[in-house]
């Protein structure tokens, strides 16, 4: 191959601009830039794990919140003996409830502190159910307020070096700025789509989560007051024998 034909097969390569694809500009980026890239990654990552979890998880507590509401329902016979089984929400505020009516109504107790005491030790053991729902919310909350910052550092260094490159090559043409300024913006992109989902997924699973948290709280209070206007076991005994 001649000369000229050597440099004619050379020159889309030479006259090729710099690889502005997604995967180019993390290539080419700086290695901060880099790790600012990889971190928001992986934290959308981890975001989208904790919302399809606490989609599972609170699609369960909804289940065992209506179960605990229809044991609160007129005519339900729960303190009979007909409670749910396992360590589900519906089980152990049952079982906390109907510990406290067992034990009966001390003689200087009203019927609204029995009820109050039913009620407290139901809330008590749902409670535990829900605290245990709460772990991965804060991520969530704190990659959406951090993670547009943190594509905010990775873009102004980014421009830095832009810059940098411009001040050694001392060429301003766009064809300098374009790939530093493009791979820095890049970072602040990557920043936001971590950040927004985790904002909005946030507000949803909290209000539900509290949501679930108010449906259980009232269905205890019904069944702490259905419960304290029946005589517990023992007392029924006691009045028999007399």
């Amino acid at each position: 191959m001649n000369p000229t034909e050597t440099v004619t097969a050379l020159e889309p390569a030479l006259h090729a601009g710099p690889d502005l694809s997604m995967l180019g500009l993390f290539l080419q980026a700086d290695w901060v830039v880099k790790g600012v890239m990889i971190a928001l990654a992986l934290a959308s990552v981890i975001c989208w794990a904790i919302v399809i979890e606490k989609a599972v998880l609170f699609a369960r507590l909804s289940g065992q919140v209506r179960q605990l509401q229809a044991a609160a329902s007129p005519g339900a016979a729960t303190a009979a003996g007909s409670m749910p089984q396992g360590e589900t929400l519906a089980a152990r505020a049952l079982r906390a409830g109907t510990k406290e009516w067992r034990e009966g109504r001390d003689p200087d107790e009203s019927r609204a502190e029995f009820r109050y005491r039913i009620e407290h030790a139901m809330r008590g053991a749902m409670a535990s159910v829900f605290r245990r729902a709460e772990p991965g919310l804060p991520f969530l909350a704190t990659t959406g307020a951090v993670g547009p910052f943190v594509g905010l550092f990775g873009t102004v260094w980014g421009i830095m070096n832009s810059f940098a490159g411009i001040a050694r090559s001392n060429d301003t043409s766009l064809a300098v700025v374009a790939p530093g300024i493009a791979e820095a913006l890049f970072a602040t992109a990557i920043g936001l789509v971590a950040a927004i989902p985790a904002v909005i997924a946030y507000n949803r699973l909290t209000v539900r989560l509290n949501r679930l948290r108010q449906e259980g709280n009232s269905a205890a209070a019904e069944l702490a007051a259905g419960l304290s206007r029946r005589a517990p076991p023992q007392a029924r005994t006691h009045a028999a024998a007399e």
